[in-house]
């Protein structure tokens, strides 16, 4: 049975600094999640066009994706 990733961070916080010890069985599975998107050429395409697109509107507007995506203050 697959474990979700999730598990590992419930494992860590449940742990505390024991966690390196004990949380080794939900290690193995978030590598193994990981690693399955890291050699998946589809996903590895999505993100490298992602990336793109941020650095084509941060080189055409100079403001940083996440500053662009917070909410700007009005003024009442």
């Amino acid at each position: 049975m697959a474990l979700d990733p999730a598990d590992f961070t419930k494992c860590c916080k449940d742990s505390g600094v024991l966690m390196v010890v004990k949380c080794q069985k939900e290690n193995s599975a978030l590598k193994e999640c990981l690693t399955a998107y890291y050699n998946d050429p589809v996903f590895y395409e999505e993100c490298k066009m992602e990336y793109l697109k941020e650095r084509e509107e941060f080189r055409r507007t100079g403001i940083p994706s996440k500053r662009r995506l917070q909410k700007l203050p009005t003024s009442t």
